[in-house]
């Protein structure tokens, strides 16, 4: 279910499946770097402004689903327009920044992004520009990135499938509302 915040801003209505915090699961595969599964969490929160906060971390896994070492972070800003048009700005750790264009899907909660300009530092490893698509399926959040440097044609790299992440404070709240149950917890079966 898709909850809608009463302090969000009423821009980021359509935004509002991408809202709390995810965590999962997914492969990274790029030629020239090794593949690998990996664990990520993502956070997308906001304060009341027209704008999504985004944060990301990602580690590669070993064979067990053990953390080995940190993979990726980014983080950035999501905002949509009254078309339908996505905005994103991005940082990532590698030194590279990407402001992000794209739409979100008519009737269903998809969102497809392109790079539309990309910046580097020296420190950056080569890095054309991507795509990228986002979809909320069945409560879930899942994603795959696409990327393109001067050797290697735009080509799927990354895919993750996360899952929402319930905070104690979310159960606290979620148990409240549930009012007054049956002491025998049959009844309320019945």
């Amino acid at each position: 279910m898709i909850e809608i915040p009463s302090d969000l801003h009423p821009d980021l209505v359509p935004l509002a499946f991408l809202l709390g915090n995810w965590a999962g699961a997914g492969v990274s595969d790029f030629p020239g770097a090794e593949k690998c599964n990996f664990g990520q969490e993502v956070s997308f929160s906001h304060d009341g402004r027209d704008f999504l906060e985004y944060i990301s971390h990602s580690w590669v896994l070993d064979a067990e689903g053990n953390k080995v070492k940190p993979l990726e972070t980014e983080s950035g800003y999501w905002r949509i327009d009254k078309d339908r048009k996505v905005e994103v700005v991005m940082v990532r750790d590698q030194g590279v920044i990407e402001i992000w264009y794209g739409e979100l899907a008519h009737q269903k909660p998809q969102i497809d992004l392109v790079t539309d300009a990309v910046a580097r530092t020296a420190a950056s490893g080569p890095y054309n520009g991507g795509k990228r698509l986002y979809g909320y399926v069945n409560s879930d959040l899942m994603w795959v990135g696409e990327k393109a440097t001067p050797d290697v044609e735009l080509r799927p790299y990354m895919s993750a499938h996360l899952k929402k992440v319930v905070t104690p404070e979310e159960v606290e709240a979620m148990a409240k509302s549930l009012g007054d149950l049956p002491d025998d917890g049959i009844a309320f079966f019945k």
